[in-house]
């Protein structure tokens, strides 16, 4: 995508596509649909029939069932019983595949530009999608918990094709958990565009340092999404004089997406799902020092690795380049657009469905359209000159929501098995929640991944204080593992690809999926086996 994107009569496609989408939300509001949305989110019925409080909307093994979902989507097969199958395991068959493309096909020189088109991207992802469908719809012969609108259990066909499954598989990649998941990180990307901090410092080692320090203490206040927005671009442009910076863009990638983000239920998705479940707004501020060991730790190697390696192997005219055109720091688009960021953590915090306010709770969706009008008012009140100044485009954000449409539909059957699996794995300590729950946030996306093992802690019978009904220490455990362990891959948390995608913008070369995976099995696994050694033994 041209930067000529971002000029301001662009931007009028995207403000009426908002408006329509408004307005077809108010026609809805008026007719009850989202208030009816929420009644059956929150226990009342689900498809015109009473529904059953179901614990969690993982906990599938040994779940009661709920009332129909829907007569006329899951048919009479619908009803009662209890969830204690999974699929075969072949069926995470398009998820890996879809995996090995993001991994190789960047890297085969006939697919190498294919590739780059988010258009070829989303053909790959939405036709592995399409075929686990298909196994739901032809061959699954047992039933699924359904998240949306309701938790319920959706029994397979008895005759012919599992329409209900099917659509509830859908339904809960899509509609429970993709809308919100891209909605977010659409308007913290967007709003976060309009605001620039414009400058070209010094490209020394401590000047780097102090950039990804400051990303990673406002990660946790504004999210990683918002956070690395607003500071990639100042960092690349920093550091546009020299020819050494890949190492950088990752350690930021490390920082500012992810580690950064723990100490607030809005740095990170996974922590917020928590907080929904019971999870007290601050209790993730006691996760400080954990916070404060891993990204010093990361920040004093990144300083001695430029500082001693990459810096002086820089050409001296590119450092006398760099030195002579330093100028300091200017910020501009702070209007409105700082203010909309707020409003997006306060819809975040305030409108969903579950909450309850005097007596009211938000209706379904109230909270994505609130984040859609903040969008739109960004780019028709906020400074477009600003916009064309960051080179803004939409290519990062479409990227990501190209590849995750394919990732959340492909990765239902492999948290189908892991929910019924979870329990046989012997978990039974912090050091094993952690290392669980992380290693599968790195190829699952950290934030369903925290609720399957934040649902199987809260089974495990404890003496110690519980948080929400899981044990503290193994919530620690989950918590920190499904956070800092979404920087192991490029598709564990939503703002690795969008900064990699804009570094690549910018003309540096990343490295490939596995190239990336080298630098963090190098880097940060060992601060992180380390972290589980200090805080997570007991």
């Amino acid at each position: 995508m041209s930067h000529s994107h971002s000029s301001s009569g662009s931007n009028k496609p995207l403000l009426l596509a908002i408006a329509a989408v408004v307005i077809v939300y108010i026609v809805a509001l008026i007719a009850g649909l989202p208030q009816k949305g929420t009644e059956i989110s929150n226990g009342g019925t689900h498809g015109g029939a009473e529904a059953v409080e179901h614990p969690g909307p993982d906990e599938e093994a040994g779940e009661s069932a709920g009332e129909e979902h829907g007569a006329e989507a899951a048919g009479p097969s619908a009803g009662h019983g209890e969830v204690t199958t999974h699929p075969p395991y072949w069926t995470v068959t398009p998820f890996v595949l879809l995996l090995g493309a993001i991994a190789v096909l960047p890297l085969i020189p006939w697919t190498e530009h294919w590739w780059e088109s988010n258009l070829n991207r989303f053909y790959v992802a939405a036709t592995l999608g399409v075929l686990t469908l298909l196994y739901y719809l032809l061959l699954h012969e047992m039933p699924v918990v359904a998240h949306w609108p309701g938790h319920a259990v959706v029994a397979h066909s008895e005759q012919g094709a599992n329409f209900g499954v099917s659509w509830t598989v859908l339904a809960n990649a899509i509609l429970y958990e993709y809308i919100p998941f891209i909605m977010l990180l659409f308007s913290l990307y967007t709003i976060s565009g309009g605001i620039r901090i414009e400058g070209d410092l010094p490209a020394h080692p401590l000047t780097n340092t102090a950039v990804i320090a400051v990303g990673g203490f406002l990660a946790s206040f504004i999210g990683t999404t918002g956070a690395a927005m607003l500071l990639i671009r100042l960092l690349l442009e920093t550091n546009s004089e020299r020819k050494h910076v890949r190492h950088t863009v990752i350690f930021f990638i490390f920082v500012v997406c992810n580690c950064g983000g723990c100490l607030l239920p809005i740095g990170d998705p996974p922590l917020f799902l928590g907080y929904l479940r019971g999870v007290p707004f601050l209790w993730t501020f006691a996760l400080w020092p954990e916070w404060l060991f891993v990204n010093g730790l990361l920040l004093t190697v990144y300083f001695l690795w430029d500082h001693f390696w990459y810096y002086p192997r820089e050409a001296r005219r590119d450092i006398a380049k760099d030195e002579a055109g330093a100028r300091g720091l200017k910020f501009s688009g702070l209007w409105p657009n700082v203010f909309l960021l707020a409003g997006v953590v306060f819809s975040v915090a305030l409108l969903d469905p579950k909450l309850e306010w005097f007596g009211w709770h938000p209706p379904m969706y109230l909270r994505e359209i609130a984040q859609l009008v903040l969008v739109a008012l960004s780019l028709a009140l906020g400074s477009q000159a600003v916009r064309r100044a960051n080179n803004f485009n939409y290519h990062a954000i479409l990227e990501v929501a190209a590849l995750f449409f394919g990732i959340f539909i492909c990765m239902q059957a492999p948290l189908q098995i892991l929910a019924i699996k979870g329990g046989e794995l012997g978990l039974s300590t912090p050091m094993h929640f952690f290392w669980l729950t992380g290693s599968l946030s790195s190829v699952l996306d950290n934030a369903p991944t925290y609720v399957v093992f934040f649902e199987t802690a809260k089974a495990i019978p404890a003496e110690e204080v519980l948080v929400a009904g899981v044990a503290e220490s193994l919530l620690v455990g989950v918590s920190l593992g499904a956070v800092f362990m979404g920087a192991m891959t490029y598709i564990g948390n939503g703002p690795n690809f969008m900064v990699k995608a804009i570094a690549e913008k910018s003309g540096i070369r990343m490295p490939s999926f596995f190239g990336y995976m080298l630098y963090s099995c190098v880097i940060l696994l060992p601060i992180l086996i380390v972290t589980t050694l200090i805080f997570c033994r007991s």
